[in-house]
């Protein structure tokens, strides 16, 4: 397919739908127990790395990320998202340049400064060094809509609802493979669409890096909430 052609789907590839038989092996309660305070303990190490090596990373582990990120559930199981995975260093170039401009422009007021100065903590700036510094980059793109055959076009449902869980799964995939990564949104984002040949259906989402931290990488000291703060039971 031409990358600047709209793809021609059905959620269910124009068959009619039929339920299936699902029944997985019931976890025993110990093991299940344990699988989550692992999982927990190693999600509780996940930071966001704007400071990455230059090193390559295992490409098949990341295009496993991707494939655990394209198991998410969606609106109408339409999974209107889109992974471009960049890793030419010229197109990394190309989008740090575009971005660099929105962010100058961002910072210099466009943002307002009620957001600037949410933003002052976490030492963020208009230099965006993380697109070219990570060996690669995997730009999220979210389908708005898609075409039939005979053209007619088809809204997506739950658009960011679906992309946004799909990008959450990526990143704890890519934490899981022991890889970093960072969630940028230079806004606006219609560069990227544009930089990397994308049909007028998908709208940019999100650009994550990604690489392993650089030698020396610092991140905020933050606090993340407390359990008992972000959980209600009734």
């Amino acid at each position: 397919m031409s990358p600047t052609t709209e793809q021609q789907w059905t959620p269910t590839h124009g068959e009619p739908y039929r339920p299936v038989p699902y029944r997985p092996a019931r976890m025993p309660a110990a093991e299940s127990l344990a699988r989550a305070a692992a999982l927990r303990e190693t999600m509780g190490q996940r930071r966001t790395v704007r400071q990455f090596s230059p090193d390559p990373v295992p490409e098949q582990a990341v295009r496993d990320a991707v494939a655990c990120a394209a198991t998410a559930p969606s609106g109408a199981h339409q999974q209107p998202w889109t992974f471009v995975l960049v890793r030419d260093p010229e197109i990394r170039r190309r989008i740090r340049e575009a971005a660099e401009h929105e962010e100058r422009v961002s910072y210099d007021g466009r943002l307002g400064e009620e957001w600037l100065a949410a933003l002052r903590p976490l030492g963020t700036d208009a230099v965006k060094s993380h697109l070219t510094d990570a060996p690669a980059l995997i730009v999220v793109f979210q389908q708005r809509y898609w075409l039939a055959e005979d053209g007619t076009k088809h809204k997506h449902y739950y658009v960011d609802e679906s992309v946004g869980i799909a990008v959450g799964m990526l990143l704890s995939a890519l934490h899981q493979s022991g890889l970093a990564a960072l969630v940028h949104t230079p806004s606006p984002m219609r560069f990227l669409r544009e930089v990397l040949g994308r049909p007028v259906n998908e709208k940019a989402f999100a650009v994550i890096p990604v690489g392993y931290p650089a030698e020396g990488c610092e991140v905020p000291d933050l606090v993340r909430k407390s359990l008992e703060q972000v959980l209600v039971e009734l």
